[in-house]
């Protein structure tokens, strides 16, 4: 039978192969769609089994964190932006002894802790002493941790007695050497006095010696007693830490003729020290007068004062002829002298007073000859009383939260009083 060649018989003909083709084409896409589906569907089964297991990843991790924070031996507060407690531990909760959520934190402090402590400690009202520490969030908040420093600070006190009553003992023995010596001079020098009629001239001249040596037996016991008191006085009035300066010069020999110049330069604009204005005047001027000692006459001596991270850093520097290396930190130590009528406690007793006063003292190295003595000491703080409201001082700190012998040696190129 062979096929039609009418027209429409073709049209129809071409028509069916065409919707075949196209159902065929829909089938195909249909399929492909369904297999797309199913890939899809495996890949948010997937998804969501591991997103799953990350969040359960996450409150395990968060149930370990809390644990431990509630473990910590220190108090935890975390704050918000607004310095709100939004978490504590068990320990800050005993501490505070009140609930603490939705407090602000400088509020639950100045109710909490008596006053500061010099060292930026807080205290409690039973004598307990904390440190604080933060770290910033990166949501604005704060993390704050309150240690308990009570018995650290103790231990500390009782090392620190121990260590002097050590070297009270050593010291006691140093000082009946550097006594004796002195007393067995002038005994001498009497006992000549005593062995009958003398020349005037030799019984001016023994009287001399044995005031000479009187002298220095007085020189001795004074800066004994200057050396004992500092280790007990640190604590006194506040003076401008510029006024130090000017009162340590004026009492020094800064003044006097046919010695060594003095530069004075003052950087330390109203900067205030807490603490014995006497001692500290002393201490500053024995380095001052050292240095116009074993400068040359031609020389400069330069005292300056600047503040620098809460600080004033006194320094004196000479011209004189230079310590050696080996002997810089000797120099501070109690007898040690070259000078045969030196105590051998000036330096020792600058030391003293500075460390008595939370500073510290150092003999820093130079490139060319002479020596530069530097005093560091602390700026002082607001006032530690702390009134009903709180004190000023406990207000700055929970506000800055929430937004520190006698063996002499020949060598030495210099001497020390």
């Amino acid at each position: 039978m062979q096929p039609s060649t009418d027209p429409r018989v073709l049209q129809l003909s071409q028509a069916f192969a065409l919707f075949n083709d196209t159902s065929r084409a829909l089938a195909d896409s249909y399929q492909e769609l369904e297999r797309r589906a199913a890939d899809l569907s495996q890949q948010l089964a997937a998804a969501h089994s591991a997103r799953l297991r990350e969040l359960a990843e996450k409150e395990r991790l968060a149930d370990r964190m809390q644990a431990l924070i509630e473990a910590l031996p220190g108090g935890v507060v975390v704050l918000d932006g607004k310095q709100r407690v939004v978490q504590t531990n068990a320990a800050a909760r005993a501490l505070f002894g009140q609930p603490l959520l939705e407090q602000t934190w400088p509020d639950a402090a100045r109710r909490a802790f008596a006053s500061m402590g010099d060292n930026g400690s807080l205290k409690l009202a039973d004598g307990r002493e904390f440190a604080l520490s933060q770290q910033q969030l990166a949501d604005a908040g704060r993390v704050l941790l309150l240690t308990d420093v009570t018995q650290a600070r103790t231990l500390q006190a009782q090392l620190g007695h121990q260590q002097r009553l050590s070297a009270l003992g050593e010291m006691s023995a140093r000082l009946a050497h550097q006594l004796r010596t002195p007393l067995s001079a002038a005994m001498l020098y009497a006992s000549r006095l005593g062995e009958g009629v003398l020349p005037s001239d030799i019984v001016t001249r023994l009287a001399g010696r044995i005031c000479e040596r009187l002298r220095h037996l007085d020189r001795l016991i004074n800066d004994m007693l200057r050396y004992a008191r500092a280790e007990h006085d640190g604590t006194g009035e506040r003076v401008l830490a510029s006024s130090l300066m000017q009162r340590a010069l004026d009492n020094s020999g800064a003044t006097q003729s046919g010695i060594a110049q003095v530069v004075v330069s003052d950087g330390c604009g109203d900067a205030q020290l807490l603490g014995n204005a006497g001692l500290l005047v002393a201490a500053l001027g024995n380095l001052i007068d050292n240095a116009l000692r074993f400068s040359p006459p031609d020389a400069l001596v330069r005292v300056s004062a600047r503040r620098l991270g809460g600080e004033v850093i006194f320094a004196v520097a000479d011209d004189g002829p230079g310590v050696p290396e080996p002997l810089r930190e000797r120099v501070f130590e109690p007898f040690f002298t070259t000078r045969s009528d030196g105590t051998g406690l000036g330096l020792a007793v600058v030391r003293s007073v500075i460390c008595a006063h939370g500073g510290r003292v150092a003999l820093t190295a130079t490139s060319t000859r002479g020596a530069v003595f530097e005093i560091r000491l602390p700026e002082a703080r607001a006032a530690n009383a702390l009134p009903a409201g709180g004190s000023v001082r406990l207000q700055q700190a929970v506000a800055e939260s929430a937004s520190s012998h006698d063996r002499r040696t020949q060598t030495m190129t210099r001497e020390f009083a």
